[in-house]
């Protein structure tokens, strides 16, 4: 059980891999995340799932290795087998026939955006993504989303693949283009990203959706860290999540929460690699 199947080095920093784990397999739906322990002594990761396949009874994750935990799972390897898996874990995406609408995917972000687009598009919808990143190393699942979606524009940083720029641009002109024509709006990605998007988007009194990562320990609801500010009170991302009206969010509150722990686990994180330096270079 939990035993890694395959595993694709996607970038420098980001990693995927799929996992068997039949039971939640079968539940999985889009828009849902599991908390992953690698071992006993582990920290609880939480992942948003990128894809499931009920009948081969597998999930697909896909993870940037920014901090400590998440560098030493990328050591892992094909037969290697996590601890525990827990999920599926969140309120999945609410998925009908809304008419026309855009789905928005930054860096690691597109991934979680995925299975979105394509459980919208077989509902019937007409599914516009904008995806991005900051540059085209970083750009994940091109040919995959372009399959779900009627529309496709994709943007980086730097303008190695697609346009210059971020996507809050391409999301503008669309908006402006077509006045009243675009019923709901999500948007996975980095928090600030996300914090703009929603900025981009209010004027135009669209819905728009977007999928939170917050620092979490259990995942129940217990612990209090996921805790969001929205103008509806304290919401916890792991039981009232992940998803949430974007317009509601206090996005100053957010970032400055998520950041809190940032010089521990940079201090972590940079101990962890010099101390695994050598089997690092030899897994490069």
């Amino acid at each position: 059980m939990f035993t890694i199947l395959e595993k694709q080095i996607m970038s420098d920093v980001t990693k995927s891999i799929v996992v068997e784990a039949p039971r939640i397999a079968r539940k999985a739906r889009a828009g849902q995340f599991v908390i992953v322990l690698m071992h006993e002594k582990s920290e609880r990761i939480p992942l948003t799932i990128a894809d499931y396949d009920r009948e081969a009874g597998t999930l697909t994750m896909i993870f940037q290795e920014l901090g400590k935990s998440t560098m030493e799972m990328g050591t892992m390897e094909v037969g290697d087998s996590f601890n525990a898996i827990v999920g599926p874990l969140g309120h999945p995406t609410e998925i009908k026939n809304f008419g026309k609408v855009i789905c928005v995917g930054g860096g690691v972000g597109i991934a979680p955006v995925y299975p979105i687009a394509r459980a919208l598009k077989e509902a019937g919808n007409h599914v516009v993504s904008i995806i991005g990143a900051k540059t085209k190393e970083l750009l994940l699942w091109e040919n995959k989303m372009r399959a779900v979606s009627d529309e496709l524009i994709v943007t980086t940083d730097d303008g190695s693949c697609g346009r210059k720029g971020l996507v809050t641009v391409p999301l503008k002109e669309v908006l402006e283009s077509r006045p009243g024509q675009i019923s709901k709006i999500w948007a996975i990605g980095p928090a600030v990203m996300m914090k703009f998007i929603a900025a981009t988007t209010k004027p135009f009194n669209v819905e728009t959706i977007v999928s939170l990562n917050t620092i979490m320990v259990d995942g129940t609801g217990m612990c209090g860290g996921c805790r969001v500010l929205t103008e509806d009170g304290a919401r916890f991302v792991c039981v009232d999540g992940p998803e949430f009206d974007a317009h509601k969010i206090d996005w100053n509150n957010l970032l400055s929460r998520i950041s809190f722990y940032r010089s521990e686990e940079q201090a972590v994180a940079l101990s962890w690699r010099e101390a695994h330096k050598c089997g690092l270079d030899k897994a490069a």
